[in-house]
């Protein structure tokens, strides 16, 4: 995506994190929902919309190319604003992949959780680099992410 092009409206938008890919769709307006999980830590949260910033937390973010999308754009941004507020996150059968693939084509799917299944060794190193940067990451001072999209 190109430095400082929004997404487009719908798009199932991607970042990296320690381990593994977030996932949120772009609803618009300089906002992305998602299903927060383990995104910010050890705690699990909900189905959140914040701005692409906050999502983004200072890498870049690209476009999952779609691939026969069930719905138009506007049925996807109601299908994700549709679960704001749900609070039921569950690493291997409703994270934030299988949140967007229900968003954008109505199945309940994660290709990471399929391939970390089919991959033991892979999903290990990806819990340890998660559990190491945890342990050793600096504590955030205020909200000061930087967004390269």
């Amino acid at each position: 995506m190109a430095a400082n092009a929004a997404p487009p409206l719908a798009a199932h938008v991607v970042t990296s994190r320690t381990g593994y890919m977030h996932h949120g769709i772009y609803v618009g307006d300089d906002k992305v929902v998602h299903y927060r999980g383990l995104s910010r830590g050890w705690r699990a949260g909900p189905v959140e919309e914040v701005s692409l910033a906050e999502y983004a937390r200072g890498r870049p973010v690209r476009v999952r190319t779609p691939s026969g999308a069930r719905f138009d754009r506007e049925v996807v941004v109601a299908r994700a604003r549709s679960r704001l507020g749900e609070d039921a996150y569950r690493i291997l059968t409703n994270n934030c992949e299988h949140f967007c693939e229900w968003c954008v084509h109505d199945r309940n799917r994660s290709r990471q959780v399929e391939e970390w299944r089919t991959r033991p060794r892979r999903a290990l190193l990806a819990v340890l680099r998660f559990l190491i940067s945890g342990i050793w990451a600096p504590a955030p001072r205020g909200n000061t992410a930087s967004v390269s999209t």
